[in-house]
């Protein structure tokens, strides 16, 4: 029986084999069903940061369902305030556009003349030019409403979604009593995944609050037009790991461009970069980097990877998704210790189980 044990067991290699293979279709699966998978996996994150309300109020005697309802409030409030920023912007997006058309084509033949007499050829004059065409901003004017629709449509699903993982969450916290200390593991590495994330979205939110306010004054004090729109998109990309600050800055650049000139456009362009250089590059990584663990070329790539796999959300919710999949294949391996390593984590437990320089992230005994 132990040879026929010995026989059946899968070699090093075949475990690995089967891994990828289950990997890969597990990713096929979220990129067929992604216009399920992403409202999902938002609702997920809402109620994660939102879930520790419940503990101060059953601590003051409120049932589990009241207290469910506060947290399901609480996340359509946060999730109503986001709709309502882009809604904002979106429609000023669409008003803003048909009224600098004229500028817009004013200044595209200008910069397309400009780049010509320098010497840089037609074919780079052609290429500069249409990226200032006023049909790709009307396109994209226009695609304003269809967005929203959809938008619309998985904000649907978003609400629905909340209301049950909220009321789930109420039931697993009593995991541990139904199971025994055998569970308590499981528990502990669900409460730091949880922790994790709400650290990280309460630290992007601040830095990215700092950086709308100072690039939304600032647009303001320069007289770019809809500065408000332009601050609230920092504020949104501001939750896209590194390529957040570029996303943010493009459209307010064409906008100076157009409205003052390369002298208004190179100074938007410093004000970003001082501000981005100073808080995103300098200030907000150390935060970051405390709070997920994670290197900056796995942070990147995570935004490229996820955007592909379940769309636009992808970008925002690219830390979540990679931090669970990093301690769901890599968690319970100890040959992946090296693998956990080289994705940022610097609190791998050595042979012995012991964490150089664990801290605690949550309150031993709370609910996760």
């Amino acid at each position: 029986m132990d040879a026929e044990g010995a026989r059946a067991e899968p070699s090093p290699g075949s475990r690995s084999l089967i891994t990828v293979i289950a990997v890969v279709a597990v990713l096929a699966a979220l990129w067929f069903a992604r216009e399920i998978v992403a409202p999902l996996a938002l609702a997920a994150v809402l109620v994660i940061i939102v879930h520790p309300i419940r503990h101060p109020l059953e601590r003051r005697g409120w049932h589990h369902w009241a207290a469910t309802t506060v947290v399901v409030a609480v996340a359509y409030l946060i999730l109503a305030g986001l709709a309502a920023l882009l809604v904002f912007a979106g429609f000023e997006f669409g008003v803003l556009v048909t009224d600098v058309l004229d500028e817009l084509e004013a200044a595209a033949a200008s910069f397309a003349g400009w780049l010509s007499s320098i010497g840089l050829g037609e074919q780079a004059a052609d290429a500069a030019a249409s990226a200032l065409d006023p049909s790709v901003l009307v396109d994209l004017a226009s695609g304003v409403s269809a967005w929203l629709l959809g938008f619309a449509t998985a904000a649907f699903f978003v609400l629905a979604y909340v209301i049950f993982m909220a009321a789930d969450a109420a039931r697993y916290t009593r995991a541990e009593r139904a199971f025994g200390p055998g569970i308590r593991p499981t528990v502990e590495r669900i409460r730091a995944y949880n922790s994790s994330v709400r650290r990280y979205y309460v630290v992007n939110a601040s830095f990215g609050a700092i950086v709308a306010i100072i690039d939304g004054l600032a647009l303001w004090a320069l007289g770019v037009p809809a500065p408000v729109v332009w601050a609230i998109l920092a504020f949104v990309t501001n939750f896209i790991p590194n390529i957040g600050f570029v996303l943010g800055l493009v459209p307010p650049a064409v906008l100076a461009f157009v409205v003052g000139g390369m002298p208004l456009m190179l100074a938007v362009i410093a004000i970003y970069s001082v501000v981005n250089v100073v808080l995103q590059v300098l200030v907000q990584p150390k935060f970051v980097s405390d709070t997920v663990d994670l290197s900056l070329t796995l942070s990147f790539f995570s935004v490229v990877f996820w955007t592909f796999v379940i769309g636009p959300l992808g970008a925002i919710l690219s830390i979540p998704l990679t931090l669970l999949f990093r301690d769901v294949l890599l968690d319970r391996d100890p040959g992946a210790r090296w693998l956990r390593w080289l994705s940022g984590d610097a609190r791998v437990p050595d042979d012995d189980g012991r964490i150089a320089g664990a801290r605690s992230q949550h309150t031993p005994g709370r609910d996760p």
